[in-house]
């Protein structure tokens, strides 16, 4: 394929934007080569900026559920916006959206909508910290939960990437408050209680990670840490920004059967705008200004456009009731597609898969936590992704993160997805 277009706009973009990309992982650092430029996408594909057609599979990082520019959250948004675009003030649709959120997910009373996954997530630890008046915090190695000081701790996906686990600006006082566990390790979580007893707030996690791949928990893993939490006094916090309206209207929640005290959303939430949220029950909520003595605030918050969005994609997965089915079934005939070819091609590899999330490891170890994770041949999924793009493929760029299904590809997407990795297959040492 030919990117020249891509490759110009980038050298533009890198003498007024750092690095070229306003986040990250964008730039190709895990895989080399020019980021590329889209110019549209609909339904399962993304256009560029040379005229390539790509079947995607990161679908903005989770929220294009239903596909791109699906036409009930495009009408909902332009309608909106010839009403305005910004108020700072109280708008019906923002009680809309809540009443609709609450109704779906299990175990919250109270939402309150912030501007992205990062915000809820560092929303949430606020208010943890404020209702049990406690400081510490464990969060487990290789989960994301945004940039924020306190996680940005062996933090996973983009910022393994680039080799600073430990942001250079984030304060040793900062992180002496943040404690550190290995996902799927109850006895070592366990031992942290132990060692900070009385002291920790919260304990934060992707109930399925996907910033190291797609890792989902161990059985009764989740249920050991909700146990653990209700003995100790300690919040748990399920970040469900890629998991929330993903793998169930409920989220993980519903899907473990576990009760998470707080909850935080992002991606689907917005369907495709910028939106992030967290909610609790009413005891823990209530500790929030105006009503409490936590504060949280954003002029943007519940954007009128954001919450149109939202409302339209949550009222079409909550009326839709095979839909998660479907995506199951699609992410499940793909895994065994590739799974096959790869296992035919003698290439060491494990597939993790939950519902519409799933990941290629090219490791023969089982990918089960950060450290697994990491054993996989980087130098070969740098090959496989770049393989898979020339076929017009394009999954995330990093081995460390985990694929999106959306319920808009068809079968001979998936059929596609899966010769073009026969061909690459032959390619790979």
């Amino acid at each position: 394929m030919i990117y020249k277009r891509s490759s110009e706009l980038f050298s533009q973009a890198e003498k007024v934007i750092p690095g070229g990309v306003n986040s990250p992982v964008r730039a190709f650092k895990a895989v080399g080569g020019t980021p590329i430029f889209v110019k549209e996408a609909k339904g399962a594909y993304l256009y560029d900026e040379d005229g390539n057609q790509l079947i995607d599979y990161i679908n903005s990082w989770g929220p294009m559920l239903l596909g791109h520019a699906f036409e009930p959250v495009v009408k909902a948004v332009v309608d909106k916006a010839k009403k305005g675009t910004s108020f700072g003030m109280p708008t019906e649709i923002e009680t809309e959206i809540a009443e609709l959120a609450v109704s779906m997910v299990p175990n919250i009373d109270k939402i309150r909508f912030v501007n992205s996954g990062t915000e809820a997530c560092m929303s949430a630890i606020r208010l943890a910290r404020g209702y049990t008046g406690k400081d510490k915090i464990i969060k487990f190695a290789g989960c994301y939960h945004g940039h924020s000081d306190s996680f940005l701790i062996q933090a996973g996906s983009g910022a393994v990437t680039f080799g600073t686990p430990n942001s250079p600006g984030v304060t040793e006082g900062t992180a002496k408050d943040t404690l550190l566990a290995r996902y799927n390790d109850i006895k070592n979580v366990e031992q942290l209680i132990e060692a900070n007893k009385g002291d920790i707030a919260c304990v934060i996690l992707e109930p399925v990670a996907g910033n190291m791949g797609c890792i989902p928990p161990k059985d009764g893993f989740l249920q050991a840490l909700r146990n653990l939490c209700d003995v100790h006094n300690i919040l748990l916090i399920f970040d469900e920004v890629m998991t929330g309206f993903r793998l169930a209207k409920g989220g993980a929640q519903e899907l473990f059967n576990i009760a998470a005290d707080i909850v935080c959303f992002g991606k689907v939430i917005g369907g495709g705008l910028p939106v992030g949220a967290f909610a609790a029950r009413n005891e823990i909520m209530n500790h929030l200004a105006p009503l409490g003595p936590v504060y949280q605030a954003g002029t943007l918050s519940g954007n009128p456009l954001a919450m149109a969005a939202g409302l339209a994609m949550l009222t079409a997965i909550n009326e839709d009731e095979e839909l998660f089915l479907r995506l199951e079934e699609k992410t499940t005939y793909l895994y065994k597609g590739i799974d096959k070819v790869l296992t035919d091609a003698d290439i060491k590899h494990t597939i993790n898969q939950v519902g519409s999330m799933v990941s290629v490891h090219f490791s023969s170890e089982k990918v089960k936590d950060f450290d697994t994770a990491a054993l996989g041949n980087n130098d070969r999924f740098k090959n496989f992704f770049h393989g898979l793009l020339n076929e017009g493929i394009y999954i995330a760029p990093s081995a460390f993160e985990t694929w999106f299904i959306t319920d808009a590809l068809t079968y001979k997407d998936l059929d596609d997805t899966i010769a073009a990795v026969k061909k690459v297959a032959k390619s790979l040492d």
